[in-house]
């Protein structure tokens, strides 16, 4: 009798998702040497990586509601209560599939720093002036400055090291985080439905990056407008 275990192979991350997590993480180390550097020249750069960033955030948002199954936030949207259970033990097959309830906590909280982040450099006055700084109170552009320099960027690179460390951890355990999110799929036990990723949603995907890419560029023509 045959005892072994039969694999089926998943596509459970998405190419539209799985580009997005790179181009974030590049984007990420890009501006924190460039935030670092503080030079004019390259503060420009700072500013011009903001914006990247910022469509891809909000590229993220919109690909949260409407892209591959498990990329939607409803598919990693855990109660406390399944947390806990987590926590003790008590996971279910499911939550080996996209992101488990603890990595759903690390993307949640990614996510809102990287915004905090944005939108402080948006609306903040450190080293220059965000685009959207005139439409706020000095009070606002003063606390917004502070938390951009002095306490997001050290949260984001907490959260950074505690991210590298869980990945090091799993991989340890024989559970390649990395290897999915370069080629999409995942082998699991249990059968269980895989996130779209043909033609159409690729296009879908490229559109709606394009429209956040517009965004991003109008916010960043506000400081060249007339108040």
């Amino acid at each position: 009798m045959d005892d072994r275990t039969t694999l089926t192979r998943v596509r459970v991350w998405d190419l539209p998702t799985r580009i997005f997590h790179w181009a974030l993480a590049a984007g990420v180390i890009a501006l924190g040497i460039t935030g670092t550097v503080g030079s004019f020249n390259v503060m420009v750069w700072h500013f011009r990586l903001g914006y990247a960033v910022l469509a891809l955030l909000l590229f993220r948002l919109v690909w949260g509601l409407v892209g591959g199954r498990w990329s939607r936030f409803a598919a990693f949207l855990y109660s406390p209560r399944t947390v806990i259970d987590y926590l003790r033990g008590n996971g279910k097959p499911a939550h080996a599939v996209g992101h488990s309830p603890i990595g759903a906590g690390s993307v949640f909280a990614m996510l809102a720093l990287l915004i905090a982040q944005v939108a402080s450099g948006l609306v903040g006055n450190d080293e220059a002036a965000g685009p959207l700084a005139r439409f706020v109170s000095n009070a606002t552009v003063s606390l917004a400055s502070n938390y951009h320099a002095n306490i997001g960027k050290w949260l984001l690179l907490v959260l950074v090291a505690l991210h590298i460390a869980a990945i090091v951890y799993y991989l340890l355990r024989k559970n390649n985080l990395v290897g999915a999110m370069l080629h999409g799929d995942k082998e699991m036990v249990a059968a269980v439905p895989s996130s779209r990723d043909d033609a159409a949603s690729r296009t879908g995907a490229l559109l709606v990056l394009i429209a956040c890419g517009g965004v991003a560029y109008w916010i960043s023509t506000l400081d060249a407008v007339a108040g």
